[in-house]
């Protein structure tokens, strides 16, 4: 078989990027693993549908996307990550309509398996791409488990701080991930969100 049958094992904190994921695969037959850095909002995504005795109150995108392919009677199959290029992975999702014809669409891997862990289908990588990025770690052991399970915990905790201000958010970081954000914001051109770090940076100074 040219495809790979992947696991989600979990997520955890990305260690070369800020303000972003890991989601980690594991092929279902073999030890490699297969980290995919995705940003905070498909975190979340994905955390949410993980725990399944966790229910926002409204809908979100992935969970509106869902309910509109059962309205229509459309299933989703699988997802298939065919690609890697310059650290970017390409995937498509398989639909099936309600005439059992199959469909394939473009998207983005973590919008994918936000996806396929909501509509409990198989998530699979070609063989070439898990050759060239699958990694071999170690089992993961009960403290990483827990690292994992601290992670998922802070995503979720993100949800109910949605409607508070860039102010009120910037009160739950410390000196040194301001410090971080700031730089960030700086090389991202995001000059009003730099301008509320620099002003919570003087203010902490000053107490």
């Amino acid at each position: 078989m040219n495809y790979i049958k992947l696991n989600i094992r979990g997520i955890s904190y990305s260690q070369t990027q800020v303000g972003a994921y890991a989601l980690i695969l594991e092929e279902e037959f073999g030890g490699r693993k297969l980290p995919i850095i995705i940003g905070n909002f498909e975190a979340q995504a994905i955390a949410l549908a993980l725990e399944k005795d966790l229910t926002p109150p409204r809908p979100l995108t992935h969970d509106l996307f869902m309910n509109f392919c059962h309205l229509l009677e459309i299933e989703m199959k699988n997802v298939l990550i065919y690609n890697l290029e310059e650290g970017i992975f390409y995937s498509n999702i398989i639909f099936e309509d309600k005439d059992n014809i199959l469909h394939e669409l473009d998207s983005r891997t973590s919008d994918a398996i936000a996806l396929a862990v909501r509509f409990n289908c198989p998530i699979y990588v070609k063989k070439e791409v898990m050759d060239r990025a699958g990694i071999k770690m170690e089992i993961i052991t009960e403290e990483d488990s827990e690292e994992i399970k601290a992670a998922i915990h802070e995503i979720e905790k993100e949800l109910t701080n949605e409607n508070k201000s860039e102010e009120e958010k910037l009160l739950n970081f410390t000196i040194k991930e301001l410090e971080k954000q700031l730089q960030q914001a700086v090389e991202t051109e995001n000059y009003e969100l730099a301008a509320s770090i620099r002003d919570e940076l003087s203010k902490r100074e000053k107490e």
